[in-house]
């Protein structure tokens, strides 16, 4: 793949995406598909997504939309390999040679298994506490120079780090397996719920007022962004008054996300102006960029004859790539 930056990065087909994922994850794969230097891989990862119970043609369909999101959002399937994980075995493969070379230490100190497991560690599958080697084998197949990351994947991608590390000193083989550099988020990637100014976005959160989804048209999105959760103050002039008012601050983030600003520049712009004014415009900007997307994702999922042909031709682009990797280890590893 030349001398280009090698760019890897998964999404779980969870279906229904939100704003959350889109100005988390996907608008910024949108700027990296874009971007000649780069050469990306996007791969959904499905394989992640059975550590929790799935019902099996739920997560086929939403496999599809993840692929649809991709594309209704700007991804090009030509620029770029779109994929879905369990098509190109060599990952699971390389996921137990890797888990042979992690260590169990380095997994418990893992974060994110405590949060998603909650108080009933003990029913928690081994895959959700084993699936950060799973993720570091995707990452780690294709020659990644570079992963996206937020502030919830940063211990992971430093575990992908490790593993790298440890498997090359294990075998006496210097840079076997690249040791991929983070590319952190642009400023304000992580979108709160509209009613809970401290709870990240999810789909899994009851009320649907509480986030934008990718599929939602012009009215539900005025009728949520109207009924977001404010304070009764005018918008502030200062970051430091704006961090103490969560829900402001999430509103002001979505706002500064897609204006392409930062937090300064939107509050300069609506400093001193109260919330009813504010929430138009912010309405009206996100009219304009995800009712074309929304529009494109139900056009295109119903097109699933064109769905499965892109992850066809990603899948044996992939497994080109994959499988040759999987053979050298195998080589080194003696089988």
């Amino acid at each position: 793949m030349g001398n280009k930056k090698l760019v890897f990065s998964g999404v779980q087909p969870t279906g229904n995406l939100h704003l959350g994922n889109y100005l988390g994850a996907i608008k910024n794969f949108v700027e990296l598909n874009n971007d000649k230097e780069n050469n990306c891989v996007f791969c959904v990862v499905d394989l992640h997504a059975i550590t929790v119970k799935q019902d099996p043609k739920e997560l086929r369909n939403n496999i599809r939309e993840t692929v649809a999101t991709f594309i209704a959002s700007g991804i090009d399937p030509k620029k770029s390999i779109i994929f879905n994980q369990s098509k190109v075995t060599a990952h699971s493969e390389a996921a137990w040679i890797l888990s042979c070379t992690a260590r169990t230490g380095w997994l418990s100190r893992m974060t994110q298994f405590k949060e998603k497991a909650g108080k009933d560690k003990e029913r928690a599958s081994v895959g959700l506490y084993s699936y950060p080697v799973l993720m570091a084998a995707d990452i780690l197949l294709y020659d990644s120079t570079h992963v996206p990351v937020g502030d919830d994947q940063k211990q992971h991608l430093e575990l992908c780090r490790d593993i790298a590390q440890k498997f090359n000193n294990d075998f006496d083989v210097e840079d076997f397996f690249k040791v991929p550099e983070p590319l952190i988020q642009k400023e304000f990637s992580r979108i709160m719920s509209l009613k809970d100014g401290s709870k990240k976005m999810s789909k899994s959160e009851i009320s649907d007022l509480s986030r934008i989804n990718l599929t939602d048209d012009k009215d539900q999105i005025i009728n949520k962004i109207k009924k977001a959760k404010t304070d009764p103050l005018p918008i502030p002039s200062n970051l430091d008054e704006l961090n103490e008012r969560p829900e402001a601050k999430n509103l002001i983030g979505i706002y500064s996300s897609l204006t392409d600003s930062n937090l300064e520049q939107s509050i300069q712009k609506f400093s001193g102006k109260n919330f009813s004014e504010f929430k138009q415009n912010l309405s009206q900007i996100l009219v304009d960029k995800i009712t074309p997307i929304s529009k494109e994702i139900k056009k295109l999922l119903n097109e699933k004859t064109y769905l499965d042909k892109i992850l066809s031709e990603g899948c044996k682009k992939a497994d080109e790539i994959a499988s040759k990797k999987i053979k050298k280890i195998h080589d080194l590893v003696g089988f």
